[in-house]
């Protein structure tokens, strides 16, 4: 696995000084539009990042948080195939291409890296971004424009990752594009905001995935129908954010970082090993023990932990949402 800290320093470094030249107010309004449409109160079939100015509030407004999600959600497929990692990715709806510096941060190359988004200024911008890393692999990547519908046509790849882009498809392209990538590729990884509605479409995606002879890696511990029932909870996770000034200024906040709730699935076509259990919610420390909330085989369940158990009780006080469990020996 490639260290990821640089990576992520890396990143900032170059996302450092975009809004340099964007007047405060155009970049605010950028923003409060971005957000509008991120939590599902403007759904749309076409571009959501429409110029240069949208590009830029996207970039210093979500990528940091797009990076660290996917990176997790990856994470969990590298666990999950610790002897594995692509030559070949296909970033689809890539953007900027933060699924890309994720990718990088998880696996060392060398490695073939396309990114396809039917907006020419992310795309632009993102090779610019690109083009100032320190990684081979992210200063030759590909950067296409294309249509993501349901014409959609992918290069056969190892990885292909699908992030934060369903949400912004009407139901039938949503369904071609999964289609098309469990086609094309060897290992996909869909990642959505960890809102009910995000979940609901990586269930879907899911189902999908399973139905096209893909196996489930991770979070779930299993191919069976996912035991939460719709409506009552969702499934999602959360990964820890640091916000650079950049990043604050933008935002209007004052911590120095933030928690990004998503949810995802990575299913391949070769053999895994998934974890066991999977935790699915940060886990309740009590004097004398630890409530883990788990998804399993047999569906959710609630352990509990003590001091009796030994070196599996100081485990589970170590334990963080969205671990496997029990911890490899």
């Amino acid at each position: 696995m490639n260290a990821s800290v640089p990576t992520a320093d890396a990143l900032r470094g170059a996302l450092a000084g975009l809004l340099d030249g964007l007047p405060p107010k155009q970049a605010t309004a950028a923003v409060d539009r971005l957000i509008a449409n991120y939590r599902g109160r403007t759904p749309t079939d076409a571009p959501v990042l429409r110029d240069r100015s949208d590009v830029v509030a996207y970039a210093a407004y979500r990528m940091p948080a797009t990076f660290e999600a996917v990176r997790a959600s990856l994470a969990g497929l590298a666990d999950a195939a610790p002897d594995w990692s692509p030559a070949t990715h296909v970033d689809v709806g890539g953007g900027t291409g933060a699924a890309t510096w994720a990718v990088d941060a998880v696996w060392e190359g060398p490695r073939e890296t396309t990114v396809l988004d039917w907006a020419e200024p992310a795309l632009a911008l993102g090779r610019e971004l690109a083009g100032a890393a320190p990684s081979p692999v992210l200063r030759g990547a590909r950067w296409q424009k294309a249509v993501i519908g349901t014409a959609l046509s992918l290069p056969e790849a190892d990885l292909a990752t699908v992030s934060y882009v369903l949400g912004e498809l009407t139901p039938e392209a949503r369904a071609a594009v999964v289609a098309e990538a469990a086609r094309r590729a060897q290992a996909v990884v869909v990642i959505e905001p960890g809102t009910p509605e995000g979940y609901l479409r990586v269930r879907e995606a899911r189902d999908r995935l399973i139905a096209a002879g893909l196996h489930v890696a991770a979070p779930c511990p299993h191919d069976g129908a996912c035991p939460i029932v719709v409506g009552e909870d969702w499934c999602h996770f959360s990964a820890r954010v640091s916000r650079s000034s950049l990043h604050r200024q933008v935002k209007g906040g004052s911590l120095a970082y933030e928690d990004e709730k998503f949810s995802y699935v990575a299913a391949t076509r070769f053999p895994v090993a998934p974890a066991t259990a999977r935790v699915t919610r940060r886990p309740q420390i009590r004097k004398g023990l630890v409530l883990l909330d788990l998804c399993g085989p047999d569906g959710l369940a609630r352990q509990t932990v003590s001091k009796r158990h030994g070196a599996l009780y100081k485990s589970a006080r170590d334990a963080e949402w969205g671990d496997a469990w029990p911890p490899a020996e």
